[in-house]
């Protein structure tokens, strides 16, 4: 993988928590870490706003994309040693292509993914960003692109990316348990990447580490309820969106309010996606926004002249989150409509302007899909089966059945 000159200088290695020594392989990878489109990952949290229920959950997608590039070249010379043809290229390509997979994000994660922009996803930007890179690196970046968005030959590279056994998920579940301490989300990456092989051009696992793989499931099913949706985590986040969605609003109206230059183009307009590929100003704009912009806006406004952003943002700033009920039936609409008239007569405000302050919504997961980028397990007689149907642990049947559960989310008085 020596593409370069003078990479001794460049060599380095990183201590990493979770994973021990991360080597930087090459010097193409050293230049993109270096470069400010992925230094800003350093200022974006990997779990938005968890740590106001996991204090230790400050961890940022700059970690995590150094582990799950970590990963990807322990999961290649693992697939090379079982005689599977994988050039150097390739490795550097499919390597790019996983450090770069979250280079989208916007601040906090998935939080304001749909606020700032409009329904545009993060993995549109991240290519976006790769093919912007890409010009500045001369097209050293197209087998990586190629990778990324599943149009090279080999789409078992792709599935390494993004599918549900990829390495994303292996170091997201290892490193989001290792900072919030919830240690059923543990996962032995090191036996489910030694278990990986290809069969007919599609990654495979082997039958030996089927019960790896139904750990891992499990440890994904309790890191989504007891993290990722945890109720707390739940309400935050729809107090943030809700600031933003203020802050819109109020901008649309002629008021302008304090934000940094960049911050303020989101906030003025909604952003479409032909806006970002047609306007590189855009693009320029996003990767000069992250978590202390949001951040910094919101002590700001919690002395706003409107009363409805000043609450949210002082309510938020001191952890003065929501209430939120879970129910396994949806709320129905007398008990929704009394939430609205007491929070409209407490807050005196109207009854569209209770939006702002509470929520009801359907939550649904399913820790693993088999309709959707299977985990294929390959039985010791060579025959390819899905792992539901391959298990013998009832439970794994029972994981691909969605779970749905309805959220209350409401200002607390």
């Amino acid at each position: 993988m020596n593409l370069h000159s003078n990479t001794h200088n460049k060599r380095k290695i990183i201590n990493d928590p979770v994973h021990g020594f991360i080597t930087i392989p090459d010097e193409l990878i050293f230049d993109l870490i270096e470069h400010p489109f992925f230094q800003r990952l350093r200022r974006i949290k990997q779990l938005g706003l968890s740590h106001l229920v996991y204090p230790g959950a400050n961890h940022t997608r700059f970690h995590h994309a150094l582990g799950a590039m970590h990963l990807m070249l322990e999961a290649i010379d693992v697939l090379r040693s079982k005689n599977v043809d994988i050039t150097d290229e390739e490795k550097l390509g499919a390597a790019i292509a996983i450090l770069l997979h979250d280079i989208g994000h916007g601040p906090f994660s998935h939080t304001l993914e749909h606020s700032l922009l409009n329904s545009i996803h993060h993995e549109e930007v991240s290519l976006l960003f790769m093919q912007q890179l890409n010009k500045e690196f001369n097209g050293l970046l197209d087998l990586a692109i190629a990778i990324f968005s599943n149009t090279y030959s080999k789409p078992y590279l792709h599935q390494l990316v993004s599918g549900q056994l990829d390495m994303d998920r292996l170091d997201y579940l290892q490193r989001d348990s290792y900072f919030t301490g919830v240690t059923e989300g543990v996962v032995g990456s090191d036996r489910i990447i030694a278990m990986l092989n290809v069969s007919n051009n599609n990654l495979v696992i082997e039958e030996k580490g089927i019960y790896s793989i139904e750990n891992f499931i499990g440890a994904r099913r309790i890191m989504y309820w007891q993290v990722y949706m945890h109720k707390t985590v739940v309400s935050s986040e729809f107090m943030l969106t809700s600031i933003l969605r203020r802050a819109k609003h109020l901008y649309k109206e002629g008021i302008d309010l304090f934000a940094s230059p960049s911050l303020k183009v989101f906030l003025k307009e909604d952003v479409t996606f032909n806006q970002f590929e047609n306007d590189s100003t855009m693009l320029e704009n996003f990767a000069l926004i992250d978590d202390s912009d949001i951040s910094t806006s919101v002590k700001v406004w919690q002395s706003a002249d409107d009363k409805i952003l000043a609450k949210l943002c002082k309510d938020l700033s001191s952890r003065h989150l929501f209430k939120t009920t879970i129910s396994k039936e949806s709320f129905t609409p007398e008990l929704v409509q009394s939430v609205q008239n007491q929070i409209s007569e407490k807050l005196d405000i109207s009854l569209e302007d209770t939006s702002y302050f509470m929520r009801c919504e359907k939550l649904v997961n399913n820790a693993y899909d088999e309709k959707y980028k299977q985990i294929n397990i390959k039985l010791r007689n060579g025959e390819i089966m899905d792992l539901a149907k391959a298990s013998d642990n009832l439970n794994i049947a029972a994981l691909a059945t969605p779970v749905e559960k309805y959220y209350l989310c409401r200002v607390k008085f």
